[in-house]
C-alpha cells in the first residue's frame, strides 16, 4: 500500500500528517455540504420562477457575510476563526432544523428559500475558508504535487453525504438530515488543531508567525483584488465559470421539473446524479489531476473546463434532451472538481497570506456569487426573449471560448510569480 500511494502521491516525508489531514478535512467539509446539496435543488426546482431573485438575495447576503468574515480574520489567528467559522454555520442548521420542526405548513415556502439561499452562502464560504487554509500551509510547488489527493479526500465526502441523503431522505425524512450535515461540520472544525503550524521550506517574502492575526482592513482584500491585474484575471475566470455553471443549472432545473412530478424522486435524482458525479471526479483526481499538472502546468490544466463547456454547450444547442444535459453536467462538474478546482488553487499560492484569506474569499464568495446573478437573470432574459435550451446554449458557447484563453493566460502569470517570489527569497 505504501508503494502504491507514493506512486500515486509525489509527498515528501514531512509533509504526509498534514496532507492526511487535508484530505479528512475536505472529507468533512464536502461531505456536510453534499448532505445539503440534493435538498437546495429541489428547492431551487420548485421555486423555478423565483430562482433569480434567491440568487440576488444570495449576493446581497455574501457581501455582508464577506465584511464579518474579513474582520474575524484581522484580529483572530487562522486556528481560531477557521472552527468559529463553521461553528456559526452549525448554529444556523439548528436553527433551521428547530424551525422546520416548528412552524406551520404556510410558512414552508419562505423557509424553503430562506434555506436555499442560506445553502448557498454556506457551499462557497466552508470551501473556500478550507482551500484558502491549505493554500496558506502550502506553497506552490506542494499544491501541484498534493492538491490533487487532498482534493480525492474532498470527493469521497461528496460521495458519502450524497449517498446518505439519497438513501436516508425517505427514511428519516429531509429535516434530520441537517443534524447530520452539523455534525460532519463540526468533526471539521476539530480538524485544524491537529495541524503542524508549517509544512513548507518557507522562501516567505513575509515574516514569521503563521498563527498571529492577518491584520489589515475588512475591506483590503478588495481594494488589493482592483489594484492587481493578476487578481483582476482570477475574478474574470470565476466570473465566467459561474455564468456558464448557472445557465447549466437552470437548464437543469427546467428540465427536471418538467420530468419528475414527485418530490421525493426529484430529490433522489438529484442525490444520484452527484453520485455519478463524483464517482468519476475520484478516478480522474487519483489518476491524473497531480500528473495533468505536472506535466501540462496549471494554464493547460485550467483550460480543460472551459474546453469541456465549449464542445458542452454547442452540443446542447444540436440536442437539448435531459439525458444529453446529464452527461454534459456530469463530465463539467467532475471536470471542476478533479482538475479546474486544484488548479485554481494553485493560483494562491503565489499571493501573500493577507491576500490568501481576504481577497480570495471575496473572490470565491462574492464574485462567484455575483457570477451566478448574472447568470441566473441572463436565463431569465434570454427566456423571455423566446429562447429555448438550444439558443441559450448557442449563447454561452463564446463565453466558455473567452473562459478558455482567460485560462491559458492565467497559467502564464502564475508561473511568472512564483519565479518572482523564489528569486526574491533567495
Amino acid at each position: 500500500m505504501k508503494k502504491i500511494f507514493q506512486k500515486l502521491v509525489d509527498a515528501r516525508p514531512e509533509e504526509i500528517r498534514a496532507l492526511w489531514l487535508g484530505f479528512l478535512f475536505n472529507f468533512l467539509v464536502l461531505g456536510s455540504y453534499y448532505v445539503l446539496r440534493p435538498i437546495r435543488d429541489n428547492i431551487g426546482a420548485e421555486g423555478l420562477e423565483n430562482l433569480s431573485w434567491m440568487f440576488t438575495a444570495v449576493l446581497v447576503t455574501m457581501l455582508i457575510a464577506n465584511a464579518l468574515f474579513s474582520t474575524i480574520v484581522a484580529r483572530m489567528p487562522r486556528r481560531r476563526f477557521i472552527p468559529m467559522a463553521y461553528r456559526f454555520f452549525i448554529a444556523n442548521l439548528i436553527i433551521f432544523f428547530v424551525l422546520m420542526r416548528t412552524l406551520p405548513p404556510a410558512q414552508n415556502v419562505w423557509l424553503g428559500r430562506a434555506f436555499f439561499i442560506w445553502v448557498s452562502v454556506f457551499n462557497l464560504f466552508v470551501v473556500t475558508v478550507f482551500w484558502a487554509f491549505m493554500t496558506d500551509l502550502f506553497n506552490s510547488d506542494q499544491g501541484k504535487r498534493l492538491f490533487g489527493f487532498i482534493s480525492v479526500g474532498g470527493t469521497l465526502g461528496a460521495i458519502v453525504g450524497a449517498a446518505m441523503t439519497g438513501v436516508l431522505v425517505k427514511k428519516i425524512g429531509t429535516v434530520n438530515l441537517l443534524l447530520i450535515s452539523a455534525v460532519m461540520l463540526e468533526i471539521a472544525a476539530q480538524c485544524v488543531r491537529f495541524f503542524p503550524a508549517e509544512v513548507q521550506h518557507r522562501q516567505d517574502l513575509e515574516p514569521a508567525g503563521a498563527e498571529k492575526p492577518i491584520g489589515g482592513s475588512i475591506w483590503a482584500g478588495i481594494s488589493h483584488v482592483f489594484r492587481s491585474p493578476y487578481l483582476l484575471g482570477i475574478c474574470a475566470f470565476m466570473l465566467l465559470h459561474a455564468i456558464t455553471a448557472t445557465l447549466v443549472y437552470f437548464q437543469q432545473a427546467d428540465i427536471t421539473l418538467h420530468q419528475f412530478h414527485d418530490r421525493g424522486a426529484r430529490t433522489a435524482f438529484f442525490a444520484w446524479v452527484d453520485v455519478a458525479v463524483n464517482v468519476l471526479t475520484i478516478g480522474i483526481q487519483i489518476f491524473l489531476t497531480g500528473r495533468l499538472l505536472k506535466w501540462f502546468g496549471v494554464g493547460i490544466t485550467l483550460a480543460l473546463l472551459p474546453m469541456i463547456s465549449l464542445i458542452g454547450f454547442l452540443w446542447m444547442g444540436f440536442t437539448p434532451v435531459l439525458s444529453l444535459l446529464v452527461v454534459f453536467q456530469t463530465l463539467r462538474r467532475a471536470g471542476n472538481y478533479a482538475v479546474s478546482r486544484p488548479a485554481r488553487e494553485v493560483l494562491f499560492t503565489v499571493l501573500r497570506r493577507e491576500d490568501k484569506y481576504k481577497a480570495k474569499s471575496f473572490m470565491d464568495t462574492f464574485v462567484y456569487r455575483a457570477g451566478d446573478q448574472t447568470g441566473a437573470w441572463s436565463y431569465k432574459l434570454l427566456t423571455w426573449v423566446g429562447l429555448g435550451l438550444t439558443g441559450i446554449s448557442f449563447v454561452a458557447a463564446p463565453l466558455a471560448g473567452i473562459w478558455l484563453a482567460l485560462s491559458l493566460w492565467l497559467g502564464r502569470r502564475q508561473v511568472a510569480l512564483a519565479r518572482e517570489r523564489e528569486s526574491l527569497a533567495s
